[in-house]
Order: C-alpha cells, then structure tokens, then sequence
C-alpha cells in the first residue's frame, strides 16, 4: 500500500469508522459472524467503514434505504474480504437496492437464431464494470446461518469478475493452484448439475447448477452459512474456498474438517 493509500485509509476512518454501537447491533443480528475474534471484527469494521464511504447506495422502485440495511450490506460484503485486499471491490461504485425481487429483461438467442425476449425475476444482480443490484427483503433475509444470502451471493461474483466476465474462476491467490481449483470446481459442478437433472432434492440452492459462476457464488453463500453442509457434499471445494478467502467458518461454527 502506498503512502497515499495509507493516509487516505486512515482520513476516512478516523472521520468515518463505523460508530461500535451501530456496528455491534449489526454483528449481533447476523449469526454468520458469530465465532470471529476481536481482531477480525476490529478488521471488519474497518472495511465495512471503507465499504460505505466508497460505495454509493441509490434507491430503485420506491426502495426506502436507510442506515442500517446499509451496514447490513457493507458488514457481509466485508466478511468475503476479511483476510483480502481491501481493493478487491475496486472498478465499480453503485449498491442499487429494490424493495423486493425485480424483473430483469432479458435476449436469448436459440440454435435456429430466433432471438427470444423474457424477463427474469431476481434477488441480485452484479454488472461487469457496472454496479451491483440486491433486493432489500432478501437483504432482510441473509446472514441467518440458512444457506441463503444475497449479498454474499453478488459480490462473490465481484470478486469473479476481477479478472474478467464471472465464470467461476476468480484470481487466484500466490501458491494456490488454477489446475486444483479446475479440477475440484470441476468435478463438483458436473455431479451437482448431474444430480439436479436427475430431480434429486438437492440442499444446496440447485440455481447453482445454472453456470460455473453461479456454482462459485452459491457455494460461496454455503461455505459461510452453512459450512458443515458444504464440507459433508463437497470437502475439496470447501477446501479451495478457504485457501481462497483464507477463513475457516466450519471451525468457527464449532465444527472439524
């Protein structure tokens, strides 16, 4: 980090570090962070500040946005880049929050070249280069220790995309190795979608059977809510995504790997 970086770090906590009493109230509604130690919430909070100060939250659909879905926002966004670069959100600027799940048009072209026009409905979205899009009563409704979290959901795929267009294959760390992380993503990915097309009842989120970025993300989402789950289905992934965000949640839930 250069000079500048640190002070520029340093100006805007001590102007806007995260008051403990609104961040606590946060922490404490959040079962994901239970298990953290000081210094990683000490670390938290200051990212989050960071987050917030950065990042501009705009309102879409008639979105009241206040204070503390932000930090709700900001304090999980945080969780994924706790032991990170507190660059890696870097290249984009806008949260933009709808009430509730919103329609998204969408073109696809078929194989005779017919272009079809439908519309998605959804809980989140994140753009190359573009802003990040999450849905306010999913918010609401991430963080409880269930397998669902959007805001995890989106910006894991921001961290995808800091090598290009998501495909799953986020940059890897110094050390790590691009042909395990094929090899394990891989394996995994061709037995979930094979079980999905089977019609089992899957505990993973089957939209992750969608694309290798949506695998990434989802499993992203399970490997904070829901570790042990993650660990039991698919151990060599779990085991990437913590040589990749360089955490342990199963051992913080109280869990063995």
């Amino acid at each position: 980090m250069s000079w500048f970086s640190r002070w520029r770090r340093e100006r805007i906590l001590r102007h806007h570090l995260i008051p403990a009493g609104a961040f606590n109230q946060t922490v404490d509604a959040l079962p994901i962070l239970e298990g953290l130690a000081d210094d990683e919430l000490q670390r938290l909070r200051e990212q989050a500040s960071l987050l917030l100060h950065d990042k501009t939250f705009s309102a879409a659909g008639g979105a009241v946005v206040d204070a503390r879905m932000q930090l709700a926002i900001a304090v999980q966004a945080s969780l994924l880049t706790l032991n990170l670069d507190e660059a890696s959100y870097r290249g984009w600027s806008e949260i933009i929050l709808y009430p509730d799940e919103f329609l998204r048009p969408r073109e696809e072209m078929d194989e005779a070249g017919v272009v079809h026009h439908t519309r998605d409905i959804l809980a989140g979205e994140s753009w190359h280069g573009g802003p990040l899009v999450l849905s306010l009563a999913d918010v609401a409704a991430s963080g409880q220790r269930d397998g669902f979290n959007v805001v995890l959901h989106e910006f894991a795929h921001k961290l995808d995309m800091l090598n290009g267009d998501a495909n799953g294959f986020p940059p890897l760390h110094r050390g790590m190795s691009a042909k395990a992380w094929a090899q394990d993503f891989g394996a995994a990915y061709e037995a979930f979608c094979a079980r999905v097309d089977a019609g089992e009842d899957t505990d993973l989120d089957p939209y992750a059977s969608n694309a290798p970025a949506e695998f990434f993300a989802v499993l992203t989402e399970a490997f904070f809510e829901t570790p042990a789950l993650l660990h039991a289905e698919y151990p060599a992934v779990y085991g990437q995504l913590q040589q990749f965000y360089r955490q342990h949640p199963l051992a913080r839930a109280g869990g063995r790997a």
